[in-house]
């Protein structure tokens, strides 16, 4: 099992090369007496040529045997051939089986999406998915670059919480050796104290909000990249988040192209974003709501058809700030020319997708953040920590949040977030 392979994605520059590659049956094609079977192993797909004139009787017999999803080993020589899966093909000497599969219950044919969150452990196989879950992985890798090379420090916030971040009516509870702990819905709390210790900070992990919820933006589960920085106020917050997202978007349009034209991904609408992201206040976009006819109502959160309606206003992602500040996050500093405002910011990426980062400047003074979290019947015992910074060098200060779902979905341009994640937690979905 040790012996050296190559991985597909390792062909460019073999040609003329012996080589063993192992991996999948993605599809087979029989024409005459020539075996068309394209193997996939992780790092892309390569059409194998078994010819009966050309191999031992006891090869093609095999070939005949393989279904798909078996997993197997071919040997042989590699040749160029634009017209193949990947661009090269190899010419068949010899194959070896590890398992040959049962009947694959996903084909090319339409299934239902509950069969295909039922079989989501097969469907991750699928071009799609891949390609989805690449370009995941490569916003991963981008929000870690991102913050690592601008001398932020990770800092792991704890999953397990004594308290709220964003609201107590979405709150997964569970029980702490006798004592009530909830599932975080955020790391921001945790980043705030790390920010004074280090300056700039950020951490990156599973979030949860028990929102019952089943729109195409809900997750009971996610992920979320979070800075929070000192010294900072609304316009560094807004500032950052426009670099982040601009660096987001020219890695995958330089790294991930392929993936997006396996999605089918109108290209040029990711081309088209650019700096600087338009900018707006939240009367400013409830007065363009009630120009457009929408039934919103002034004072309320916007809704996902409210901000398609925005977001559908410009190319780049729109920013709308200092919402009233009654229906945000208690720890949100208020605008001093306008107390009744938050200095607060939401990012809307454009075509539709809805807020990708919401963030804010925090309120560093003391006092104020203690009758703030009275206001909201929020125990004090229990953000006693949180308080305790502002006693000790407390220094204006923000950040934000960037669901990792949302933004891989505008990136890919599908439709639902369900399909960002592996193994996705909704209202109602607990399986596989």
């Amino acid at each position: 099992m040790l012996q050296t392979h190559t991985s597909i994605s390792e062909l460019g520059g073999q040609e003329g090369k012996a080589v063993t590659l192992r991996g999948w049956v993605y599809h087979k094609r029989d024409i005459g007496k020539i075996r068309f079977l394209v193997i996939r192993d992780g790092s892309g797909y390569a059409q194998g040529v078994v010819v009966r004139k050309e191999v031992a009787p006891e090869v093609f017999d095999l070939a005949d045997t393989l279904t798909q999803e078996s997993s197997f080993e071919m040997q042989g020589v590699v040749r160029k051939e634009p017209r193949a899966p990947g661009g090269y093909e190899i010419g068949v000497t010899a194959l070896k089986t590890f398992h040959i599969a049962a009947e694959y219950p996903i084909s090319p044919k339409e299934h239902g999406v509950e069969f295909l969150m039922d079989n989501r452990h097969l469907w991750l196989r699928s071009s799609m998915q891949h390609a989805v879950l690449k370009i995941r992985s490569e916003v991963a890798m981008g929000c870690r670059d991102f913050f690592d090379q601008r001398g932020y420090v990770l800092i792991d916030s704890p999953i397990l919480t004594p308290a709220a971040c964003e609201g107590t009516s979405t709150l997964f509870e569970t029980d702490y050796f006798g004592e009530k702990a909830y599932l975080s819905q955020s790391g921001q709390l945790y980043l705030e104290p790390a920010c004074m210790a280090f300056g700039k900070v950020y951490c990156f992990g599973p979030t949860f909000r028990a929102e019952k919820s089943k729109t195409r933006r809900h997750l009971t589960e996610f992920w979320m990249i979070e800075p929070e920085v000192a010294f900072a106020d609304l316009s560094d917050v807004m500032q950052l988040a426009e670099d982040f997202i601009m660096s987001l978007v020219e890695r995958v349009l330089s790294r991930r192209r392929e993936e997006l034209k396996t999605l089918e991904r109108d290209i040029s609408r990711l081309e088209a974003v650019g700096r600087p992201f338009p900018r707006m206040t939240y009367d400013d976009a409830a007065a363009k709501l009630k120009e457009a006819g929408a039934e919103f109502e002034w004072g309320s959160d916007f809704g996902a058809p409210d901000e398609t309606i925005l977001s559908n206003l410009h190319p780049s992602p729109l920013m709308v700030t200092h919402y009233p500040a009654n229906i945000k996050a208690f720890y949100m500093q208020p605008d001093e020319q306008r107390p009744d405002r938050a200095l607060c910011v939401d990012v809307l990426a454009p075509e539709g997708y809805g807020e990708i980062i919401g963030g804010s400047q925090r309120i560093h003074d003391h006092d104020l953040l203690l009758k703030r979290i009275q206001e909201h019947n929020l125990p004090v015992s229990a953000f006693q920590w949180y308080l305790d910074i502002r006693k000790y060098g407390t220094v204006p200060h923000g950040g934000f949040g960037m669901g990792i779902e949302r933004a891989v979905t505008w990136l890919c341009g599908i439709h639902h977030l369900r399909e960002t994640i592996p193994y996705p937690r909704t209202l109602g979905r607990l399986y596989p």
